[in-house]
């Protein structure tokens, strides 16, 4: 079904800066420099998103890989000035290493064919995230990924990490325009492993699944490489919002935006009653106390970190926008005004963070967003929890160029699937954005999603972050829980819950946006609910499932995920999202 976004930019939007990742260097260095530091002479660098292969050119390999290019470097853009409202950002550039894999070892019982693959010891520039992707987004992955990668600022070598290699159970459903673009790759699980400038990986696959029918069949997906992925410079702490407009919630005069094209196609508009604007300077008592809990996890953190539509974008019309002034769109480029303006009925243009309801308020604010959509009694008593704070893509530094223009939306949120990143545990939550960074890029440009699949995102402090762009308040299309995307959202918590306990403060933070998001849409955190199967491993396609509102990603799909400890806790976060909505 197809939806059109009514825009209205008021202005001109600035082009973003377009500043190269390394400058050039007079002398050639021991190890590669890092994007702040001269690049070696005689090393391939990338200078744009878009480059996609860098190494030394004495590789002996990758020295005559097509691929293989110095660029030369572009010139600076004028800065933009400075404009009140909108706080100015760094240029977060980012870049991929791709390093096709090579044959380590051959398998005489299996008449000499090569089995393990990978790449020895090597330079590299700096990254801080990896994967593993392949040609065949159909094809898995039996075997064993590990990893060794050499930490920049001490030069030490790690130990092997493994790489979660059971990835496909995420990502758009079958048969969607996001599946069926011809640039989807199979892809392991991303892994963040820090700033690193030195990397060695295995690939050894499962012999023992082979059979007669499947001896002549290859041991691993063809197409393999190494994606290493820099996510560009940390942006600033404690960036502030543009100032709210008003701590009162005014509604809106002017038609609300209608959703952009719909995906899948027999999925109904998401109407809207009007559009507002809500500021409020008042945290929630839940997020006080998830505050509180940020701090105390804080150190126990940094112990922890060693181990283990269609129709195009625009601002939306109407009094929605308002806090937007007009100069302030001249410091975002069009796709970072859109990507703001989705929400802009809960905070300016611009903003880094969408600030905290209380309760009133956030009731308002559904009768102002949905209002004629609710029924008297949701109307008279509406259950919803408190709207809690949200890091927005602005505020953990999207680069909006990466992803594909437009937004896409599916008819309602009626279930929340939650899943891990399966990245690891070895992060400070000061890095979040970074590690969120790391993985949109990874999505996007390595496995070739249209943006990043989860539609949020939880740090193991409780912080909140918005994920695929639209809008958070909008039932916006993911690509998380396969053949489950659409009429249900994302979250992903950031890390690897196996064995490891999520923090207090994560589960919290999962209660208190589900709690919101779920009440804009009238479901019981508590509740069962209907979603039809786009097609899984667990279901097929047409069958209609009974899941829990707030469900795991093993719930829709046959997959460890959300891990075994991650899962675990849902029920808590279930009893606690249904009591922060009043039930």
């Amino acid at each position: 079904m197809r939806g059109l976004l009514a825009t209205s930019i008021g202005v001109t939007c600035a082009a973003a800066l377009a500043l190269p990742l390394t400058p050039p260097a007079s002398a050639a260095t021991a190890r590669p420099a890092s994007a702040a530091e001269a690049a070696p002479s005689g090393t391939a660098r990338a200078t744009s998103p878009d480059t996609p292969v860098t190494s030394s050119l004495s590789d002996p390999f990758l020295s005559d890989h097509p691929a293989q290019r110095t660029l030369p470097d572009q010139p600076d853009q004028p800065d933009q000035p400075d404009l009140p409202g909108v706080p100015a950002l760094p240029d977060l550039p980012g870049s991929t290493q791709s390093l096709p894999l090579t044959a380590l070892a051959r398998d005489r019982a299996l008449g000499g064919a090569a089995t393990d693959q990978g790449l020895p010891r090597r330079d590299v520039r700096h990254f801080s995230l990896l994967g593993v992707v392949w040609d065949d987004p159909a094809a898995e992955l039996h075997g064993r990924v590990q990893v060794r990668t050499r930490t920049s600022d001490t030069g030490a070598w790690s130990g092997w990490q493994d790489v979660e290699t059971h990835n496909a159970d995420h990502g758009a459903d079958p048969g969607t325009p996001e599946s069926a673009s011809g640039r989807v790759r199979g892809a392991t699980a991303p892994l963040w492993v820090g700033d690193s400038d030195g990397v060695e990986i295995r690939v050894h696959p499962d012999t023992e699944r082979r059979t007669e029918e499947t001896a002549t069949a290859a041991l691993l997906p063809s197409g393999l490489r190494l994606e290493l992925v820099d996510p560009g410079s940390t942006p600033p702490e404690h960036v502030p919002a543009g100032p709210p407009r008003s701590r009162t919630l005014t509604t809106g005069s002017g038609p609300a935006g209608a959703p952009e094209a719909l995906d899948p196609p027999d999925a109904a508009t998401e109407k809207t009653a009007g559009t507002a604007t809500a500021a409020d300077e008042t945290a929630t008592a839940a997020d006080e106390t998830a505050t509180a809990a940020d701090e105390t996890v804080t150190a126990a953190d940094e112990a922890e970190a060693g181990e283990g539509v269609e129709a195009g974008e625009g601002v939306e019309a109407g009094e929605g926008a308002e806090g937007a002034e007009p100069a302030a769109m001249t410091a975002m480029t069009a796709e970072t005004a859109a990507a703001s303006a989705a929400n802009a009925p809960l905070a300016p243009l611009g903003a880094t963070q969408i600030p905290a309801l209380d309760r009133l308020g956030t009731e308002r604010e559904l009768l102002a967003l949905r209002g004629a959509e609710l029924t008297p009694a949701q109307r008279a008593k509406p259950y919803i929890g408190p709207r809690p704070s949200i890091v927005t893509r602005r505020g953990w530094g999207a680069d909006e160029k990466l992803r594909e223009s437009g937004f896409r939306y599916t008819t309602k949120v009626k279930a929340a699937f939650v899943h891990h990143t399966a990245s690891g545990n070895g992060y400070k939550c000061s890095q979040a954005p970074s590690v969120i960074r790391g993985i949109y890029r990874y999505h996007v440009k390595s496995m070739g999603w249209r943006d990043v699949g989860y539609n949020f995102l939880v740090d193991k402090c409780g912080k909140i972050y918005e994920g695929r762009a639209g809008g958070v308040a909008k039932p916006v299309l993911g690509a998380h829980t396969l053949g489950f995307n659409s009429n249900s959202m994302g979250i992903a918590v950031l890390g690897t819950f196996t064995s490891a306990k999520p923090t207090t403060a994560t589960v919290d933070a999962v209660a208190r946006l589900t709690a919101w998001k779920l009440g804009l849409f009238g479901a019981n955190p508590k509740g069962k609910t209907y979603l039809k199967s786009g097609g899984g491993n667990l279901y097929g396609k047409g069958k209609n499932v009974r899941l829990n509102v707030i469900s795991g990603h093993r719930d829709g799909f046959a997959t460890e995920c959300p891990g075994r400890q991650l899962y675990g806790k849902l029920g808590s976060a279930r009893s606690t999202a249904a009591r922060f909505q009043g039930r």
